[in-house]
């Protein structure tokens, strides 16, 4: 079950930096350096985007490398935050795909809006929902995307069956996440600032793979990219809804 008061302290701090760069400022502190933010995306990419979509990145990886996107597909990013992602792959599905980016925060989905009428792609539509509950029919999606954001939710194994539910029957499913250590000490899990971070509800490498396995997923990997904070780093996860579901 999920917990409504992590749920809040999350919406709050991400429409607080929603709100910062709208404003001409940046999501990402000095002190995040490169594992964070827009620093993971090549220069041809950040030249594609507006310069607020840019600085609202607070993801720890870049999906949108990963995810093998093709011309006419569709696809969808839990937790689009500034629409970095969005128009991105709006871009590589173009003409005949769509990107949907599906958020909580009003804050986000205004500035991520703006960015993608700035950045001229007219096939994305933002929506406003939680990724515990994903606001599209079943099977409408051909790759699922995220970026640092399911560690947020507090109830992965509902985010873990909706991304398997819009999926159509063989869709990807191709995140950047954080992934913690085994060991990673109580504290940390206990601090709120740690998990509005990214920290601290971070899933470990085996409970990921468990959960994508008992929602059905197949052909499961998980890679791990560059460490992210003492007991946790960030991750490649790529999984494959099958062709039939037994």
């Amino acid at each position: 079950m999920g917990n409504p008061e992590i749920t809040e302290s999350v919406r709050r701090r991400y429409a607080d930096l929603a709100v910062a760069v709208g404003e001409g400022g940046s999501c990402c502190g000095p002190d995040e350096g490169p594992v964070f933010g827009s620093g993971l995306y090549d220069s041809d990419e950040l030249g594609a985007v507006p310069g607020a979509a840019a600085a609202a990145s607070l993801g720890c990886g870049n999906p949108t490398a990963v995810a093998e996107l093709q011309p006419g597909q569709v696809v969808l990013d839990l937790g689009s935050g500034g629409g970095i992602d969005v128009i991105l792959s709006a871009r590589r599905v173009a003409p005949a795909g769509k990107a949907y980016g599906v958020d909580m925060t009003d804050e986000m989905l205004e500035l991520a809006r703006r960015n993608a009428a700035e950045a001229g792609v007219d096939n994305v539509e933002f929506l406003k929902g939680q990724i515990e509950r994903i606001p599209l029919q079943d099977s409408v999606v051909d790759v699922v995307i995220s970026n640092c954001v399911i560690n947020l939710s507090t109830d992965k194994r509902a985010v873990i069956g909706e991304a398997l539910r819009v999926l159509r029957p063989g869709g990807t499913f191709a995140v950047s996440d954080v992934v913690a250590d085994p060991h990673m000490d109580e504290a940390t899990r206990l601090d709120m600032e740690q998990w509005t971070g990214c920290i601290a509800g971070a899933l470990t490498r085996e409970e990921y793979a468990e959960l994508l396995e008992g929602a059905g997923f197949v052909d499961i990997e998980i890679r791990e990219t560059h460490k992210v904070h003492s007991h946790a780093a960030s991750a490649i996860i790529r999984a494959r809804r099958p062709a039939e579901i037994r």
